[in-house]
């Protein structure tokens, strides 16, 4: 549902027939003269003025929300943030933008960017612990040197420091977090080709000539499968935590964007607002309790010693 988020909540119509023709501002932008306005910017379909003109020739069709994220919502009762009512759920932030809207993008941005480092970190991670656990030696000796070295890095400074040079982004969180985040599979396939890499079978794959390419990721990766994707969960739980943390800390996301974190930092800074807190708070629990409980499940469809045969 988040993934397709501009069709839930949004300020522009789903769909808008006027004159005879259909047409989709949720897809498409279109100034205010398609209408009958006067201006040739992009219409504001909230606008009492241009909704009027085209429910004169047509009608309109609104999300479930029609609010975006960055919306600001106009004529409240009372000054922003405001408790819940019939027309926003949750209420609204410092900001008087809708707190459920914000709560739909923030939870996509921060399952995408999850999902997005856990996949490049476990590639870089699998790959990197193939590598020392297969061929050991000064191989494996150097990289260990070299991974102590890079994982006692102060990340958080690091980050400050760089967040003063250039306005960070999702691209350059990503980024950033992934030159860290791919160790934490290597030890665990590492251990794995090390002690695979003297069985039987794979010693007699190297006799029969088969190469090194081959014998790590076809016979002694399935088996390292399973270690690796109980830590996958944990991987992606930390990668939305952090963006989180960086996001409550004022280091992530740009002002304005939709983000769990800021969310939780206006609930902190608005005591007198518990809607804010708790709505982001309980959007954090739950999802990540569900993405360990998912993960458990894929783990468990992976290992061999739970498939039951008839």
């Amino acid at each position: 549902m988040t993934l397709a988020a501009e069709f839930v909540a949004n300020d522009k119509p789903l769909l808008i027939r006027y004159d005879g023709a259909f047409y989709t501002p949720v897809l498409v932008n279109y100034p205010e003269t398609t209408f009958g306005g006067d201006f040739e910017t992009e219409a504001e379909y909230s606008d009492p003025e241009v909704a009027e003109m085209i429910e004169e020739k047509g009608w309109i069709v609104w999300p479930l929300i029609p609010y975006s994220f960055d919306t600001v919502v106009l004529g409240l009762a009372v000054p922003s943030p405001s408790p819940p009512t019939a027309e926003n759920w949750l209420g609204t932030d410092d900001q008087g933008r809708d707190v459920v809207a914000r709560l739909i993008y923030g939870f996509r941005v921060s399952v995408l960017f999850g999902l997005i480092l856990t996949i490049f970190s476990s590639v870089l991670g699998v790959a990197a612990g193939a590598w020392q656990g297969y061929f050991g030696g000064i191989t494996d000796l150097l990289f260990q040197r070299f991974m102590e070295i890079w994982g006692g890095l102060p990340q958080l400074f690091i980050l400050i420091i760089l967040a003063s040079l250039v306005e960070p982004s999702f691209i350059f969180l990503l980024g950033f977090m992934l030159l860290f985040s791919w160790m934490a599979l290597v030890g665990v396939v590492r251990a794995e080709f090390l002690r695979g890499r003297n069985t039987t079978y794979v010693l007699a794959a190297r006799a029969l000539g088969v190469s090194n390419r081959k014998i790590m990721f076809r016979h002694i990766l399935p088996n390292a499968m399973v270690a690796t994707i109980t830590f996958l969960p944990f991987i992606l739980n930390g990668a939305i935590t952090s963006l989180t943390a960086l996001d409550f800390l004022g280091f992530g996301l740009p002002p304005g964007s939709a983000s769990l974190g800021e969310l939780l930092n206006q609930g902190k800074s608005n005591l007198q607002a518990p809607w804010l807190g708790i709505s982001a708070f309980m959007v954090i629990a739950i999802m990540l309790s569900l993405l360990i409980f998912i993960g458990e499940g894929v783990r468990d469809a992976f290992d061999p010693r739970k498939t039951f045969r008839n």
